[in-house]
């Protein structure tokens, strides 16, 4: 698998995108669950299947592109909105960045690691350990790189991260990532309601740190990605439940900036085994 992955990574990214996008759309045609919950998910937010039809081919171009991202040569990347990043750094409190599963969330993480590394240490991003051993290996090799640091999905790795915040330094996660069981609480997504982590809301409020808005929008015709920041629209709340669905919102508005790049195939609404 590694070789594999090492193989494709010097392909041109447009050429990624292009395979990427047929995979896309093969799963589609291939999987009537899967043509089910984007159409479903869309619903919710107020969308119909022709408005967020582009995200069929960007989930396929997602996938086809991690190799190059993880093993492959730098890919051109704009950034806009910085301000905020470099005022939150500058304040020495740490920050948390909060991204959904929109656009390019992988070239996020890699940017600010080589943007800001030099002066304020690394960002340190949560990850969920693959299953498949052939998989760790890929997903292992691919985190060793130059500013960026990893933490497990386990008190081991809130602890890393709440360290690293407490030094000053930032950390990344996704917060419309199911958790596991234990882990979340229910808050309510486009008004239906969702297994949601509390990781981010605990992570600010236990440590004082700035959270931002981060998302990467991938450019067409493979001309590469532009990352886009903002500040967190309002001061989040000391209360857990209130917070979670602060954040919840925060992550909606991103979506909506570019629906065409949301996976609304991603089982935002399934129930992790054991929950009430």
């Amino acid at each position: 698998m590694l070789t594999l992955f090492r193989f494709v990574s010097r392909w041109p990214l447009a050429l990624l995108h292009a395979v990427g996008a047929g995979l896309g759309w093969l799963t589609w045609l291939a999987s009537p669950t899967y043509r089910r919950r984007i159409t479903a998910n869309a619903a919710l937010a107020g969308y119909r299947f022709a408005d967020v039809r582009g995200a069929v081919a960007h989930a396929g171009r997602m996938a086809a592109e991690t190799p190059r991202l993880w093993f492959g040569p730098p890919v051109p990347t704009q950034w806009q909105g910085t301000e905020v990043v470099d005022a939150a750094y500058a304040a020495r409190k740490g920050v948390v960045f909060l991204t959904p599963h929109l656009g390019c969330f992988e070239i996020t993480a890699q940017g600010l690691a080589e943007r800001y590394h030099a002066e304020y240490g690394p960002i340190t991003v949560l990850f969920r350990p693959a299953r498949q051993a052939s998989l760790a290996e890929v997903v292992e090799n691919s985190r060793q790189r130059e500013g960026l640091e990893t933490a497990p999905t386990t008190l081991s790795g809130v602890r890393q991260m709440i360290k690293a915040l407490r030094a000053g330094r930032a950390v990344g996660l996704l917060p419309d990532q199911v958790p596991p069981e234990g882990q979340g609480v229910w808050s309510p997504v486009f008004g239906k309601p969702a297994y949601t982590m509390t990781l981010g809301a605990r992570l600010i409020q236990q440590t004082g740190a700035t959270p931002l808005l981060v998302w990467g929008e991938r450019l067409p015709g493979g001309q590469g990605f532009r990352v886009h920041f903002e500040a967190f629209p309002e001061p989040l709340s000391d209360d857990l439940d209130t917070a979670v669905t602060q954040i919840n919102r925060a992550m909606e508005h991103l979506i909506r900036q570019c629906p065409q790049q949301y996976l609304w195939g991603y089982g935002r609404y399934k129930t992790p085994r054991g929950t009430p």
